[in-house]
């Protein structure tokens, strides 16, 4: 016999988007219903951004031990090292069970109702789940995304995508991935520090072709010294499965052959509007993702949409945000979702930033901007760190000198993305941030003398 429940909210799916907006709507004593098919946490802390940054962890660790038996400029020296994946492996779940457990806590914490199942919608104010009916006034989608595939490379056996790439039981000897955007980028790289041979095809003239030239050149340089074959402009065709080889079309049409024991398909993510009877609602959608509003209103009056599920940029910050403004709209709280800039994060090796306007998207837009760099080579810290590549670049206003954007590539630059965000959501222009005292030796003073450089005083170039 099917039971009713009734909410306030009922909110499907419980990544980051979505127990986020649940966790804000318990603190405003809004009752709250989350509905999560698999594990809470989502694609994000199960098997995305989590365990992702963990393997590759152990890669740099296993890739700088190996660097040290091999002879090292800081006198370090080891043994030949061997490596455990399946220890590797248990170490990285060992993170994720314990971030699950505490988002399990905190929904629990602030009265939130979890039910473990898969939700089917019946129209704007219900949703089956089993032989469970839920009621809500307000329904929030946050469904996330899901990797695209490829017609010609069904996932299985030897095929992969990034979830089974994140959870190994050996390291290939040979593993070709297709797509040279940051997720294949992200393992490629981590793969090669594992000790595999590691291959790179991409169908456009360059990796990561959603970021400028100058800044992913450090990448590719890095990728070259680390051994990564890059066969860019090159489309996949087919896999053989009995002769282990990857079929691809070069520029000039003749097809490689290309011998490998694992392909990674790793060429984007699609919002997840599959499954779960989303026709049901008949939303008005932007292409692939569910149309919303600066309010993350859909085209029908109280069911919201976040995250992936309503497109780009698929951030799980950008959903985090949405997530916490949506429970506060709920509760009666004026906001919009309008932030100046979201920090896009590539953990490549080098790291890779954006936030804001690059010079191109700046000059796009009709500004009349300056544009400096300062490199990494003249950073203290960087030395210290065995790195001088990459550079800070920043994107003023040439009238105001507002900040508009800026961009990093180099070690550990990810954690200058807050600076970047801040300064941009803070309306700073040159003069703020050449004139706040930067503390020595860190990468951040990289920042400062950016703004130096484009106010024509740079210190240390």
């Amino acid at each position: 016999m099917q039971q009713t429940l009734n909410t306030t909210l009922l909110i499907i799916g419980g990544g980051p988007g979505g127990y986020v907006a649940a966790i804000r709507a318990g603190q405003l004593g809004i009752p709250t219903i989350l509905v999560e098919g698999q594990a809470l946490g989502g694609t994000c802390l199960n098997i995305g951004c989590i365990p992702s940054k963990a393997l590759i962890h152990v890669a740099e660790q296993f890739h700088q031990t190996r660097h040290h038996s091999q002879g090292s400029a800081l006198g370090i020296t080891v043994s030949a090292p061997s490596l455990d994946i399946g220890k590797s492996v248990e170490w990285k779940d060992g993170i994720v069970d314990r971030l699950t457990t505490g988002v399990a806590a905190l929904l629990k914490k602030h009265k939130v109702q979890v039910i473990h199942g898969w939700a089917k919608v019946v129209d704007g104010k219900t949703v089956d789940v089993d032989d469970t009916r839920i009621q809500c006034e307000h329904l929030l989608l946050a469904t996330g995304s899901k990797s695209v595939d490829l017609p010609m490379l069904p996932i299985g056996g030897p095929i992969i995508s990034s979830t089974e790439a994140l959870a190994p039981t050996s390291v290939p000897k040979h593993l070709v991935v297709v797509g040279g955007g940051y997720i294949g980028l992200e393992l490629g790289i981590a793969y090669r520090k594992l000790g595999a041979e590691v291959s790179v095809v991409e169908a456009q003239e360059r990796i990561l072709p959603a970021y400028d030239g100058e800044l992913t050149q450090p990448v590719h340089d890095a990728l070259k010294q680390l051994g990564v074959k890059l066969y860019l402009k090159h489309s996949v065709e087919g896999f053989d499965a009995q002769a282990s080889t990857l079929q691809v079309r070069d520029p000039n049409g003749e097809t490689l052959n290309l011998d490998t024991d694992r392909v990674l398909v790793a060429v984007g993510r699609k919002p997840n509007t599959q499954g779960w009877n989303l026709e049901a609602l008949d939303l008005a959608m932007n292409g692939s993702a569910v149309k919303i509003d600066n309010r993350c209103q859909t085209s029908m009056r109280n069911v919201w949409a976040i995250g992936d599920l309503s497109g780009e940029p698929m951030l799980a910050h950008r959903a985090m945000a949405q997530g916490e403004m949506v429970a506060e709209l709920i509760a009666g709280q004026h906001r919009e979702f309008n932030p100046t800039a979201i920090a896009a994060v590539c953990f490549t090796d080098p790291e890779l930033v954006v936030v804001g306007k690059t010079p191109d998207e700046a000059k796009a837009a009709g500004l009349d901007c300056m544009v400096s760099s300062f490199p990494f080579a003249a950073n203290g810290r960087a030395m210290t760190l065995e790195s001088k590549s990459g550079f800070v670049r920043v994107v003023a206003r040439r009238d105001n000198h507002l900040i508009v954007g800026w961009q990093a590539v180099g070690v550990g630059v990810s954690e200058l993305s807050t600076a970047f965000g801040q300064s941009l959501e803070m309306g700073a222009r040159l003069e703020d941030i050449a004139g706040t005292i930067h503390a020595h030796p860190t990468l951040g003073e990289a920042v400062q003398e950016a703004a130096l450089r484009a106010l024509g005083h740079a210190l240390h170039l």
